[in-house]
């Protein structure tokens, strides 16, 4: 039998996938001692942009300070920017987004240690790990990030069907796991059919942009492979979610056949063997009955309602009602422990949750940690307010490449807590549009370099 270029393509898909997993078994191969706490020892829980961030920023600021990072997954796989991949974008590949834990390890002088933790003992200043034994601290971080609360959004489903969906349906919104490569190849195996995106149904949830970036760039795919569908966007938000004039302006100028954009939806279940989902389709926010629908589809995104990583309770120390650790004030200690800091998602700062927000946020809560280390006292309104202290990108486009941005300034909001206001921008180069080329160069620009301050 002939091959055809889909065929092709799916083939040379998978053998990229393949290539990329020889580095997570080399990876996992490897060990590190687990050292005591011994007067300046911190210890980082989770692996991501703050953790990796916040370790090489405490070595860099006081070289005597004991570093850990206790990490589950054996590889780092990047999030930010990963909505490129499923887009089809020239030279992006899985490899783009992987990251060796111990390469920076070794070379800004931190402890990596791959293992999960299971208990967390503020007391004794302890870590409990599944391979490592106990760890001990003087300065705890926590940085674990998200969770999904499928629980919480579906009551009615049962553990097996919650599972069921998940492999089904991915996410992706979690690094680290398998879901960013199951989306991917689902795309790569796809014929004529519709993509159904679901963006969380409410509540705070990680890169508020980046089912809307996601949207822009499977319709990317689908219109480069000339495949006959749409992308369906099943949203709660009615046309009101980040960046969004700059999102509508491009999916009306690029994609206009392609995306379908429903603002008042609830979804109520998902059949993954007959590859449909059910929902309710309201005409506007005033509308309280709402008709039942139903669509087929070829590939869905559904991405949960996110809650904050399990290990913030583990710590005991106090959260919100969705499990995010409570702030001192406006800095990055815990409200209820002076020797607990808690950076990235899982804060309760007003403020994106986003890969440049946790830099910026490791980055200042490092010098907090390192002037109580030395018995210093750090003022945490210093600096403030920060100008661009997040600055957060999204393709929306790929022949040519073009990308939209927001930034936001972190100020010491009245409230007590760290505040963030954003603008979305017209760049010079835009024609008057939010998009433009060179954003686009920007966001790979962006992404390159956090990737070498982390790893290179």
């Amino acid at each position: 039998m002939a091959m055809n270029r889909r065929d092709t393509f799916k083939l040379a898909g998978v053998a990229a996938a393949a290539a990329a997993m020889p580095s997570m078994a080399v990876a996992s191969e490897k060990k590190a001692a687990a050292k005591k706490a011994g007067g300046k020892s911190v210890v980082i829980i989770g692996g991501g942009f703050g953790g990796l961030t916040m370790a090489k920023a405490l070595k860099k600021k006081d070289k005597n300070i004991d570093v850990t990072v206790i990490e589950k997954n054996n590889i780092f796989m990047a999030c930010p920017f990963s909505n490129a991949l499923l887009g089809g974008l020239d030279g992006v590949t899985l490899s783009t987004f992987v990251g060796d834990y111990y390469q920076p390890s070794a070379k800004y002088g931190y402890n990596f240690v791959n293992s999960e933790v299971t208990a967390i003992d503020r007391k004794a200043k302890t870590v409990s790990t599944t391979t490592a034994g106990d760890i001990a601290y003087d300065i705890l971080v926590l940085s674990p990030g998200i969770a999904y609360d499928y629980e919480k959004q579906f009551p009615k489903w049962d553990a097996d069907k919650i599972e069921q969906v998940r492999q089904a349906c991915p996410g992706a919104l979690i690094s680290g796991s398998n879901e960013h490569v199951a989306l991917h190849r689902q795309l790569e195996n796809m014929d004529d059919g519709n993509v159904i995106i679901v963006p969380p149904a409410k509540g705070k949830f990680r890169c508020p942009p980046a089912p809307y970036e996601r949207t822009a760039m499977i319709a990317n795919y689908i219109k480069n492979e000339g495949i006959k569908g749409k992308v369906i966007v099943l949203d709660t938000r009615g046309g009101k979610f980040a960046k969004a004039k700059a999102f509508k302006e491009s999916w009306a100028d690029i994609f206009p056949d392609i995306i379908e954009y429903k603002g008042f939806t609830n979804v109520t279940d998902v059949d993954p063997v007959a590859k449909t989902i059910t929902y309710t389709e309201f005409k506007d926010a005033d509308d309280e009955k709402g008709v039942s629908k139903t669509e087929k589809y070829e590939v869905c995104s559904l991405i949960p309602i996110n809650k904050c990583s399990p290990v913030i309770a583990m710590a005991g120390v106090e959260v919100n009602a969705s499990g995010y650790g409570l702030m001192d004030g406006y800095s990055f200690r815990s409200k209820t422990d002076s020797n607990v800091y808690i950076i990235g998602d899982a804060v309760t700062h007003a403020i994106p949750p986003s890969g440049q927000t946790a830099i910026w946020g490791a980055h200042r809560a490092a010098g907090q940690i390192v002037a109580q280390l030395n018995g210093k006292v750090d003022d945490p309104k210093a600096g403030l307010p920060a100008k661009a202290a997040n600055v957060c990108f999204s393709m929306v486009g790929g022949k040519p490449e073009e990308a939209i941005m927001v930034t936001h300034t972190f100020s010491a909001d009245k409230s007590g807590k760290l505040k963030g206001k954003g603008n979305v921008p017209k760049p010079k180069d835009g024609n008057g549009k939010f998009r433009s080329k060179g954003t686009a160069k920007a966001t790979r620009e962006w992404f390159a370099g956090v990737m070498r301050e982390m790893f290179a």
